[in-house]
């Protein structure tokens, strides 16, 4: 018998949740926020016109916007060709112009800044217009217009059903399975604060479930915008990170730290809710010697990520012991505020 588990989701989110937190300085950690900054009403997704685009906030009414012909990432682009707009709030708007000049992948300044490594990236088209409320307006050079309407992807993974025989090692009454953390006591999330978390059971094969949120924070960059970690037995990162609207490489949400880049860039927008379905099996072990690589299938936000790779070696952070071995989930905190919530595990 299966049951619907997402206990969190029930539970209402108030203003003054973080005030007993620590203080992240310009980080935001709550989407009902009043003291968030305007940025954050323009950026997200928006979609229409066979076409998708991401809108980065990078700060005081700067913004950069990729386009993707097709659709979104994960739901209509093609993978291949994007075009590339900058943006500056004027009055109650956005007003966008074709990114142009010398550019630097995640650059700190923001009319430097470029979310793909290679400017202009392929396909570029140079784009013009403006976002007004949930509207995106753009005209191309060949004066074909498009218009865009803001959109709010939800992961058809949130609240998945619970299996028979899955262990609940998060759902909001406690945190016995875990050792560190913080459960907020309006919002039953779990917290990092900025520390690690890490499972006091040990696993080794499984299927496992679990939603996070990203703060947001427009005027980090790169490694500065969220960082966290999801290790599988202790030894193997897949990223946390708000990476939305970049490359999606090894580095970035999804991907195999130091190992290997995201098939594509599933991140959503920081402050909304995201999620992990993973099936991992540990590598395997003879006499002390590893004799086959753990693999990896990972799903970000129900798109598929990684399909069943080997993954070759450790990655950085990882637990001392051998390879094979049976180890934790740890959730890593690297002094950021990670939220966490609707955590299980299915042992194969």
């Amino acid at each position: 018998m299966k049951r619907f588990f997402c206990l969190a989701l029930l539970i209402p989110v108030t203003l003054s949740l973080y005030a007993a937190t620590k203080n992240f300085k310009g980080t935001f950690v709550d989407p009902k926020d009043p003291s968030l900054p305007i940025d954050f009403k323009f950026q997200g997704e928006y979609a229409g016109s066979g076409t998708g685009a991401q809108v980065i906030a990078l700060d005081k009414g700067a913004f950069h916007l990729v386009l993707y012909p097709g659709g979104l990432p994960g739901a209509g682009w093609d993978g291949k060709n994007k075009s590339l707009l900058t943006g500056k709030m004027i009055q109650n708007a956005v007003v966008l112009e074709p990114a142009t000049g010398s550019r630097k992948y995640l650059d700190s300044k923001a009319e430097t800044f470029s979310p793909t490594r290679k400017v202009p990236p392929t396909g570029h088209i140079p784009y013009s217009g403006s976002i007004d409320g949930d509207v995106l307006t753009l005209l191309g050079a060949n004066s074909k217009k498009l218009q865009l309407k803001k959109t709010v992807r939800k992961s058809p993974t949130i609240g998945l059903n619970l299996p028979e025989k899955a262990i609940v090692l998060f759902d909001g009454s406690n945190k016995d399975e875990w050792e560190g953390g913080r459960i907020d006591e309006q919002t039953r999330f779990l917290n990092t604060d900025g520390s690690d978390i890490q499972s006091k059971r040990k696993f080794s094969d499984y299927y496992l479930h679990l939603e996070f949120m990203l703060p947001f924070r427009p005027s980090a960059r790169g490694q500065g915008r969220g960082n966290s970690g999801l290790y599988h037995v202790g030894m193997y990162e897949n990223q946390i990170l708000d990476s939305f609207g970049s490359d999606g490489i090894h580095n970035e949400c999804g991907g195999i730290y130091s190992i290997k880049d995201s098939l594509v860039n599933a991140c959503f927008p920081p402050l909304t809710w995201q999620t992990y379905d993973i099936e991992f099996t540990n590598a395997k072990s003879l006499n002390g010697k590893k004799i086959k690589n753990a693999r990896i299938t990972s799903r970000l936000n129900g798109i598929v990520i990684h399909e069943n790779f080997a993954i070759p070696r450790k990655t950085g952070g990882a637990r001392s012991d051998p390879e094979g071995t049976p180890g934790s989930i740890k959730l890593q905190g690297h002094g950021n505020p990670l939220q966490f919530r609707n955590i299980w595990i299915l042992e194969k």
